[in-house]
């Protein structure tokens, strides 16, 4: 409390409200010993120059990957999450402007069995081993009554050859007798073939018919929940959550993308994150090697100068450096 004058008023109060209206004075700075405060502006200096000599050295490409690999923030909404997934597929489709079904296929048919022959092995073994199916078995008819165990030796190579023989033989059947030996272009009818479900189906309508359609395999599966765009985990449910958040007309090339960039770069066992094109939109950023150079030693097919899966790869993928992947016993 401050001294009470005459009349009752604080004196202290008033002198403050006096000072308050004065001309501003710009407080003193605090007064330190000169030669205290010399002594640690020289510590400090000294030791940032020995900071500097004694840390490695940042290479430009790991100093730029460090500064834009910012994760997204963790309570997304679903504006932000929306965006957030175009903007990857549109950066995926300039890294991969020459995506593709990576099946060899001349027609509907040779897609269709190709797709059914690929589950459980690589798409670049069931290329190298359908030329000898298709051509000795090139009609749905002529693979219809076939000998289910020239089959199964053609189809050795691929894997639980005895199940893949019985249901390519099967829904070439159910293609003679109920579709005219053509492949229908309609989702109801292909998963009613033996051994096609809706995965198989959405590849035939997109890449053979050009019906948009989500292709959710193992790759895709990965990569969707890596990006926190779902955490389902059923096919079906992926396909619908995923779905949402794109135009159907992207449903195809995205599926590519996606799968494309799974095979490449954003592997199972150990992701290439230093040489990911998407970094700073991927909240799984550091699962896998961030080392720009170490993670370009991780880098698959055509982005690592190998041979990619088919043997005969579209036009735009050879411009674009792309090589064939050699036949079926090929050195």
């Amino acid at each position: 409390m401050g001294e009470q004058g005459p009349d009752g008023s604080n004196k202290k109060r008033k002198t403050d409200e006096r000072v308050a209206h004065a001309a501003p004075v710009t407080p003193a700075a605090p007064v330190a010993p000169v030669a205290k405060t010399a002594r640690q502006t020289a510590k400090t200096a000294a030791k940032k120059i020995a900071a500097k000599k004694t840390a490695p050295k940042k290479t430009a490409a790991k100093e730029t990957a460090a500064k834009e690999t910012a994760k997204p923030p963790a309570n997304e909404s679903r504006t932000a999450l929306v965006r957030r997934a175009r903007r990857i597929n549109r950066e995926l489709a300039e890294v991969y402007p020459y995506a593709h079904p990576e099946l060899d296929f001349d027609n509907p048919f040779q897609l269709l069995v190709a797709t059914v022959l690929s589950a459980q092995t690589t798409d670049l073994r069931v290329n190298q081993t359908t030329p000898a199916l298709f051509s000795k078995y090139p009609t749905p008819e002529d693979l219809a009554a076939a000998n289910p165990e020239e089959v199964e030796e053609i189809l050795r190579p691929c894997g639980f050859f005895r199940a893949k023989t019985r249901s390519v033989i099967g829904l070439s059947k159910a293609l003679t007798e109920d579709f005219g030996g053509q492949v229908p272009g309609k989702l109801e009818d292909l998963v009613k073939l033996p051994g096609v479900g809706r995965k198989t189906a959405f590849v035939v309508l997109g890449n053979a018919f050009g019906r948009p359609g989500i292709t959710v395999d193992t790759h895709f599966q990965r990569l969707v929940r890596r990006w926190q765009w779902t955490a389902e985990t059923d096919p079906d449910k992926i396909e619908a959550a995923v779905g949402a958040l794109f135009p159907k007309s992207d449903w195809t090339d995205l599926s590519h993308h996606v799968i494309w960039h799974g095979r490449r770069i954003c592997h199972a066992r150990k992701p290439a994150c230093g040489a990911c094109p998407i970094a700073p939109l991927c909240p799984a950023y550091g699962e896998g090697e961030t080392d720009p150079e170490k993670a370009a030693k991780l880098l698959k097919y055509e982005k690592g100068g190998f041979p990619g899966q088919r043997l005969k790869p579209p036009q735009a993928y050879l411009d674009a450096g792309g090589k064939p992947a050699p036949p079926l016993g090929a050195g």
